[in-house]
């Protein structure tokens, strides 16, 4: 996939693993492999363990004198930074690997919660800069060294809407301003702070509206913000994850919502959303890309950083980055090159022919393609989503 990188304040020059910071960081011994085999517990906040889930459990039954079991469960995302901080500082960790996307990863930055990967254990890890795809090179560096892109998606922001109930779909931000005021209640999104697709919303309006800087939240949104605040006098309430949007737009409580490729794909091929939904982008859009990441709080044990590392080894290999395409989920899902459909099971395949929507493809290559905010600047945008936009109307 050929896409063009217009996102204007990425660093270039530095690998996606910041091995480039090498010489100045002192890298630490690999860790060693434990000599019985340890459980993993695993806290997903951003759905990924329906792409990596297989991949684990895959590589615990290839690993049984390494890993007895991993242990799943999920968490809302803005609920874990806290969690995560409260083990740390009473040294008792019970987390060892958290999946989850941008929003965890960028409140793990700042809250310092994340063991450093890269450079400090590049021996005993992948090297990113030669599976990577050109443009996960990218989302990998905004992870700082502290996490592991593993899957990826052009994402959005695009509108999702009931061709019965929504006879002329918006084309423009100005036309979905007016059919919200024309039909209140029947258009909403959920909290960015924890789903996908607001929060590839929320960075996609600044390009939609030409904002002053679409990389400055807090000095270069002025028209985000104030469109956010008019579309909200007619929105009823922001849920708190997407999955709670997609059940209304699928019952028929909304017409109407912003979504992305794989929560497209995905809910109409569960059944959640019908499958005669319809998708249209907005005069202007540029993609805003998205990523899920592996990683690793600090405090975890230095016999079980040694699994992990290797498990994160085995997750990148060809062979288990092609499950990722999963049932359409993150798609396409594979954050390494070279990973095509073909690869994939034919369950996926099957999946991907009947909920894909070809008349996207060419705009994947067409469009510009710009890279999500920096860890720094999606917390100052969640703060300020949360506090002028959502916070009278939020579940």
């Amino acid at each position: 996939m050929k896409t063009e990188i217009t996102r204007r304040h990425f660093v270039g020059g530095i690998g996606a693993t910041g091995l480039a910071l090498a010489g100045v960081k002192a890298r630490a011994a690999t860790p060693a492999l434990p000599t019985s085999p340890v459980s993993i517990s695993v806290i997903d906040v951003g759905g990924e363990l329906a792409m990596l889930q297989k991949p684990f459990d895959g590589y615990r039954k290839a690993n049984s004198k390494l890993v007895t079991s991993f242990v799943y469960s999920k968490a809302p995302s803005p609920e874990l930074p806290g969690k995560l901080k409260a083990q740390q500082d009473a040294g008792r960790m019970d987390v060892d690997i958290v999946l989850g996307g941008l929003d965890i990863l960028a409140a793990g930055i700042d809250q310092k919660l994340w063991v450093e990967l890269y450079p400090t254990y590049a021996d005993a890890l992948p090297n990113l800069d030669q599976i990577l795809q050109p443009i996960t090179i990218k989302t990998q560096a905004l992870a700082k060294g502290q996490a592991v892109c593993a899957t990826y998606t052009p994402s959005g922001p695009l509108l999702e809407y009931m061709p019965k109930a929504v006879k002329t779909p918006p084309t423009s931000v100005e036309e979905l301003m007016t059919w919200t005021k024309a039909n209140p209640k029947r258009f909403f999104y959920a909290r960015p702070a924890n789903s996908g697709p607001g929060r590839t919303f929320l960075m996609g309006l600044p390009y939609l509206l030409g904002d002053k800087d679409p990389s400055d939240p807090v000095k270069g949104w002025d028209k985000t913000w104030a469109y956010l605040k008019e579309l909200g006098q007619s929105i009823e309430y922001y849920p708190g994850g997407t999955a709670a949007v997609m059940k209304e737009l699928g019952d028929g409580s909304r017409d109407m919502t912003v979504t992305t490729l794989g929560w497209d794909i995905n809910p109409r091929f569960l059944g959640t959303v019908p499958k005669e939904a319809k998708v249209q982008t907005l005069k202007g859009f540029h993609w805003v890309c998205d990523a899920q990441y592996i990683m690793v709080p600090k405090g975890v044990p230095e016999q079980k950083l040694a699994v992990i590392f290797d498990l994160i080894k085995w997750v990148m290999s060809p062979q288990q980055q092609a499950l990722t395409y999963d049932d359409g989920f993150f798609y396409p899902g594979p954050s390494a090159k070279d990973i095509t459909p073909a690869m994939a099971s034919a369950d996926s395949q099957a999946t991907i022919k009947e909920f894909s929507r070809p008349e996207l493809e060419p705009l994947i290559t067409s469009v510009p393609m710009e890279l999500p905010l920096s860890a720094e600047q999606m917390v100052a945008a969640f703060r300020i989503w949360d506090e002028q936009i959502g916070t009278s109307k939020s579940k």
